[in-house]
């Protein structure tokens, strides 16, 4: 059997010395994005696999642990509702097979501390979530070695095995339906661009407009939260103070929308029709009551802890693909 490369040989190849090689497996922002291109190519060409310490080595545990690495701030955690739902039944899952289950928070600034203990050997496997464009810990994860599954669509260039939603489609029925009850001027507040859920909601409303003839539509962004809802909402107004429509890319960035709307005078549905994504459990207590596109979020969950616990029972025979889940249009009073 070859010898597996080592780190050394992964730098030379790469063309830089062993300890940059050294910073971008373990996530350090020191590194540029372009050497850090060069070095998890140069793991791809020679099959570089980070070593793990085996089974029982450490003293600290013999049995399995996974981590469900939550890419975003701690504070969303508390405050988005996708996260307590998703994490919630995913514990449920790991729970059933004794599977204990720690909780991080990693943000391109912490990655440097979030990476070291998850490629080392810590972890059997990983649960990565809300990862965005050019996240280091994205990036080093994928050329790790470990088991690894993104909840969500990677972002672009990012390798990993993922499950996600039908984002696309379910923007797509939301924007059919606005246009079916004849709304005319319909606008979008949407979440943020480097998110890849948020840009393919985005891309689904917007090319199901374009087929129908709507070129000119006023988009705004936010970054899921009520706050930004509603002041997204207060952008549009003014920019398009005719507007009859807005759909939100988040159940709470439309609860914002129409505390605005409301606040402007503006009637929903009568006026301006509001269409929300999620059907979080506020969808339901809003005034008026929101229609919102389902996103099965605890379904989501548990396939992705599932294919986790495969790839770490059984690597070689991993069933291949990135299962997509459907999303539903649930239609209530604010349309």
């Amino acid at each position: 059997m070859a010898d597996q490369p080592t780190l050394a040989q992964v730098a030379a190849e790469a063309g830089v010395s062993p300890a940059t090689a050294s910073r971008v497996l373990t996530g350090s922002v020191r590194v540029s994005t372009s050497t850090r291109r060069q070095v998890h190519d140069a793991m791809s060409r020679l099959g570089y696999v980070r070593h793990r310490a085996p089974r029982g080595t450490s003293a600290r545990r013999s049995d399995q642990l996974v981590a469900a690495v939550i890419c975003e701030h701690t504070p969303r955690i508390f405050s988005e509702p996708f996260y307590a739902r998703f994490l919630s039944a995913a514990d449920e899952v790991f729970n059933a097979y004794g599977v204990p289950f720690v909780v991080m928070t990693a943000t391109p600034a912490t990655s440097t501390i979030a990476a070291p203990p998850l490629v080392t050997g810590s972890f059997d496997g990983i649960l990565l979530a809300g990862a965005r464009e050019r996240h280091p810990l994205a990036i080093t994860l994928a050329a790790s070695g470990v088991p690894v599954r993104s909840a969500g669509r990677p972002p672009d260039g990012v390798d990993l095995p993922y499950a996600d939603m039908d984002n696309r489609d379910g923007a797509r029925q939301a924007a059919e339906h606005l246009l079916l009850t004849d709304r005319r001027n319909i606008t979008v507040i949407a979440g943020p661009p480097t998110l890849p859920g948020a840009r393919d909601r985005l891309d689904g409303f917007l090319r199901t407009l374009h087929a129908a003839g709507m070129t000119d539509v006023p988009v705004a962004y936010g970054d899921f939260s009520h706050a930004s809802g509603a002041h997204a909402m207060q952008w549009l107004l003014q920019r398009s103070p005719h507007l009859d429509a807005v759909f939100a890319a988040s159940d709470p960035m439309a609860a914002g929308a129409l505390q605005a709307l409301r606040r402007a005078g503006r009637r929903v549905p009568d006026d301006v029709a509001v269409i929300g994504f999620d059907d979080a459990p506020l969808a339901r207590h809003t005034s008026p009551t929101l229609t919102t596109v389902r996103q099965p979020v605890e379904e989501l969950a548990v396939l992705t802890a599932r294919m986790l616990l495969m790839a770490i029972a059984s690597e070689d025979d991993v069933p291949r693909g990135n299962p997509i889940l459907p999303t539903e249009l649930v239609i209530r009073e604010s349309t």
